[in-house]
């Protein structure tokens, strides 16, 4: 699937339950159940290209792996495997980062590397931190850059303040510290997305919530294994709750979604720009899951400048309901989004210029100033999100989107679930 063609869309009530899986959640059901001696069952596991790319390096490490419909059994081994092969994470900055965490006390030789985009991402917010107690890591532009090596060692507990607040570099120091030799202490200037403390203390872990700052205690003994449903990616789901939202008369319902605060902070944004939103709790083991029931009504523009580590993902679905919105609606702070899969800054301006819509680009964000969007012929730029997003903005308008590849990564049945509410035609 090179490109595809999306025709605008009437009405639509639909209610759906096939949502991809949680793409986090999945990479790290992965790699925490390599913390355990016992077989980890998850259920609902990602079959993207990047989580089983996750999968697969577990796999390259020792684990076995058994599938049942959709059922995995992960049976870690007694001691890592040192790969005689480079591991390889796709395009996922999720993976690289984790394991960079994970591997760093492991005793082996290791490199990990991806695509051609996770290799221009940067890696010193998670290597610097790491060989700063003891790490040996190194790469590309000093150590910047895929393919990273690493040779694992016992690791210094840590006293460390994130400059940043990011899942990413706080799960991998999470990794590292319950492996060190003393307990650590991590704080960031805001709590960001927390599924790893969640999981972690699910399974047994000392992962405890200081006052803001999170103590790290070394695993004496291996953890519990994972039992586990994934639930639906609210990332995901937040595409076709965009699609609702800028429909006149239209209304969907997502099912079996995670509803972890720190997650569906974009949802909260919707319902600030007047679109009707609805959360139903249903189960709480791991994470909190339910549905999410989500409705048009006229939108108003919006400022987005809080909470950005919860809505980092969701900002250039965002910024179509900022197309369709009345006013001027602005991003500040979320610098985070040039290091993405693409600079999604200029990514989003780019492509909503080309549909017409007025912008105004910041290094840290954007002002969108809501208009008519028009058809277009969109660049990817190789980033899953930013396809899909104009996807969804092609249901008001008409749009051609090129370079559609990438949604393989995290959502391989994305243009199905369209295809219930527009025409799609896909081209090789």
């Amino acid at each position: 699937m090179s490109n595809f063609v999306v025709k605008p869309c009437d009405a639509f009530d639909i209610e759906i339950d096939t949502i991809a899986s949680d793409k986090s959640i999945s990479h790290r059901c992965a790699i925490f159940s390599l913390l355990s001696d016992k077989p980890s069952k998850i259920i609902n596991y990602l079959g993207a290209e990047d989580t089983l790319n996750t999968l697969s390096i577990v796999e390259q490490l020792g684990a076995q792996i058994e599938k049942n419909g959709n059922v995995i059994t992960i049976t870690p081994p007694k001691t890592i495997k040192e790969p005689a092969s480079i591991l390889d994470c796709g395009n996922s900055g999720t993976a690289i980062r984790l394991f960079m965490g994970f591997l760093a006390t492991r005793e082996g030789f290791f490199v990990l590397h991806g695509d051609k985009y996770l290799a221009s991402r940067p890696m010193k917010r998670v290597a610097d931190p790491l060989r700063k107690i003891g790490a040996t890591i190194d790469g590309r532009v000093k150590g910047n850059l895929a393919p990273i090596s690493i040779r694992g060692a016992k690791l210094e507990g840590f006293d460390y303040k994130s400059p940043i607040a990011s899942a990413q570099v706080k799960s991998a120091m999470i990794l590292a510290a319950l492996s060190a030799d003393s307990s650590s202490v991590y704080s960031e200037p805001h709590l960001s997305r927390d599924h790893s403390e969640r999981m972690l203390r699910g399974m047994g872990a000392e992962v405890i919530d200081d006052g803001g700052k999170i103590k790290i205690l070394p695993n004496i003994e291996p953890l519990q294994p994972l039992d586990i449903t994934v639930p639906s990616d609210p990332s995901s789901g937040f595409f076709f709750a965009v699609a609702a939202a800028i429909t006149p008369n239209a209304t969907i319902v997502l099912k079996n979604v995670s509803l972890n605060p720190t997650r569906i902070e974009a949802y909260e944004i919707l319902k600030q720009m007047g679109t009707s939103v609805e959360f139903i709790e249903k189960e709480n083991k791991y994470e909190p899951i339910g549905d999410i029931i989500v409705s048009f009504a006229p939108l108003k523009a919006v400022e987005v400048s809080k909470n950005i580590a919860w809505l980092i993902d969701e900002l250039p679905a965002l910024s179509i309901a900022f197309a369709c919105a009345d006013g001027e609606s602005v991003v500040k702070n979320a610098h985070e989004l040039r290091v993405k899969e693409s600079d999604r800054i200029s990514s989003v301006v780019e492509n909503l210029e080309k549909c017409g819509i007025k912008t105004t680009e910041y290094e840290d964000g954007y002002t969108v100033f809501g208009g008519t969007l028009k058809s277009a012929e969109i660049d990817s730029f190789g980033d899953h999100r930013v396809a899909m997003s104009f996807a969804i903005a092609g249901l008001k308008c008409g749009m051609k989107i090129e370079d559609a590849e990438c949604i393989q990564t995290s959502f391989p049945n994305f243009v199905m679930l369209l295809q219930k509410i527009s025409e799609v035609k896909v081209g090789n």
